[in-house]
């Protein structure tokens, strides 16, 4: 009889793409798959393979008045009542949660129903979410070793890499192509959610103190929100600089794959991929996050000489141009980085992570 798991994430595709990964190991497994998310999974929910797609109302903290926090907590109540319904009516072998505030009703509803639970902590840094629902859970996954954390939580902890997609294993049979020094080179440039709108504002006017022979080598795809699309797209035209924009690449894995070069933030997904795929990359850490965590994401690349982080505070257009420059005329930099990438990836994260799910559904005993 095929086993049943519930997923849980944010409705970010940091949150989700490991989930997607899961979900995808756990079905050639045989298990059935279904999975609780907010409504912003929507732009990633048709590529996501779950039996079905549950809706549960979430709510993040972001501000500290009386009013926001009374709001907060009871969208975190009514998703909890949600999700202990489904919970009740599907009865999962193992929840399995990915951070972000959206796992919080489902993850709290599982501990409630004495259901097994798994939380994967991503970055290199424990998020605020996960560490509210970590006393709870059955076993801690995480990508990174983790310090400083409560005594009671080392016992839960199992090291087992942040899964990757199969898209993404698919594109790391493709072999990195360096740049000529003479030929055209190709930058990939994305930002997630938090980050699309600092790059579209950096890379055009850090493109325009480039020589005209310099631009004319640029092959360049770029993330931007759909209400920066035009703008950007305009000003690379108006460079000569050939360029492709989007808000969403549905094949991002085969983007990265392709590039000889990468500009993006830390998130925990990036960096995985990054490594799994073996590129070359200029991290810009999420400045402003309270835990760091995109900071410790990017030394895991910055260690092996695989990645550059930069601060956003010190990544002007002049220092843009400055560090394209010297990048697209350093093939033999860019061989090695990507080498080094490669050596710190985790493919093998998703079928760890697996034989964690199933190892925890066995403990299974009986719900009050």
């Amino acid at each position: 009889m095929s086993k049943t798991v519930l997923l849980t994430a944010g409705g970010s595709g940091g949150h989700l793409f490991p989930a997607q990964a899961l979900a995808d190991e756990l079905i050639r497994r045989g298990w059935i798959v279904e999975l609780a998310t907010d409504e912003r999974a929507d732009k990633y929910g048709s590529a996501f393979p779950a039996r079905k797609v549950h809706i549960i109302a979430s709510e993040t903290l972001r501000e500290r008045n009386p009013v926001a926090l009374a709001r907060t907590a009871v969208r975190l109540l009514l998703g909890t009542v949600q999700a202990r319904k489904v919970i009740r009516s599907l009865k999962p072998d193992v929840v399995a949660g990915f951070g972000g505030y959206p796992t919080f009703p489902p993850m709290f509803a599982a501990r409630l129903t004495g259901t097994p639970s798994i939380l994967h902590e991503a970055n290199g840094v424990m998020g605020r979410a996960n560490k509210l629902l970590a006393k709870g859970v059955t076993a801690i996954a995480t990508s990174l070793p983790m310090d400083n954390l409560p005594e009671d939580f080392t016992d839960k902890l199992v090291e087992t890499g942040n899964p990757v997609r199969d898209a993404v294993l698919n594109a790391s049979e493709i072999f990195y192509t360096p740049p000529d020094t003479h030929g055209p080179f190709r930058l990939l440039v994305f930002g997630g959610s938090q980050g699309a709108r600092f790059f579209s504002d950096l890379l055009p006017p850090a493109l325009e103190k480039l020589a005209p022979e310099v631009r004319a080598r640029l092959r360049v795809v770029q993330q931007c929100r759909p209400e920066d699309m035009d703008r950007v797209q305009a000003a690379y035209d108006g460079l000569g600089v050939q360029a492709e924009c989007a808000p969403f690449f549905q094949d991002m894995p085969q983007r990265i794959a392709q590039a000889q070069l990468v500009i993006c933030r830390s998130g925990a997904s990036s960096v995985s991929e990054l490594s799994v795929l073996g590129r070359p990359a200029i991290l810009v850490p999420l400045p402003g996050a309270l835990d760091q965590d995109q900071a410790a994401n990017a030394k895991v690349l910055e260690k092996v000489g695989g990645g550059w982080p930069i601060p956003q505070a010190d990544l002007f257009p002049a220092r843009m141009a400055s560090e394209l420059e010297r990048f697209m005329n350093a093939p033999d930099l860019l061989i090695e980085a990507a080498r080094q990438a490669r050596s710190v990836a985790r493919p093998d994260a998703v079928k760890r992570l697996a034989d964690l799910v199933e190892k925890v559904s066995n403990s299974q005993g009986d719900r009050p």
